[in-house]
């Protein structure tokens, strides 16, 4: 009894996400990245300088913390908070998925 009734409200959690969740736009991420090429090269790897984060192949939830945090201050960098603050929560939805999707050089540890 108590399965049933465990497996019914996550049957429900899933079914309200996925009602009330947006899914990323990859096209639109990528649209939206030309202004992110300045700095993090088109592909997303080669920046304008090797200190700049390689974003290609991150992922996609860390994007997104990421950007959120420039936007609200709680990350520090001025250049960053700039570009953050104009974007809305489905634009950082989209650059992260559009990033994430692309090959990088990034690999997991093999500790």
């Amino acid at each position: 009894m108590a399965k049933t009734t465990i497996l019914k409200g996550l049957l429900m959690a899933l079914v309200f996400t996925a009602g009330t969740a947006q899914a990323a736009n990859l096209a639109a991420g990528k649209e939206k990245s030309a202004t992110c090429a300045a700095c993090h090269g088109a592909d997303g790897v080669k920046g304008l300088d090797e200190t700049y984060p390689i974003l290609a192949g991150q992922h996609p939830d860390f994007l997104e913390r990421a950007l959120l945090d420039y936007k609200s201050g709680k990350r520090k960098n001025a250049i960053m908070a700039g570009m953050a603050a104009a974007l809305s929560k489905e634009d950082i939805a989209d650059l992260a998925a559009y990033y994430a999707s692309l090959p990088g050089p990034l690999k997991t540890s093999k500790r």
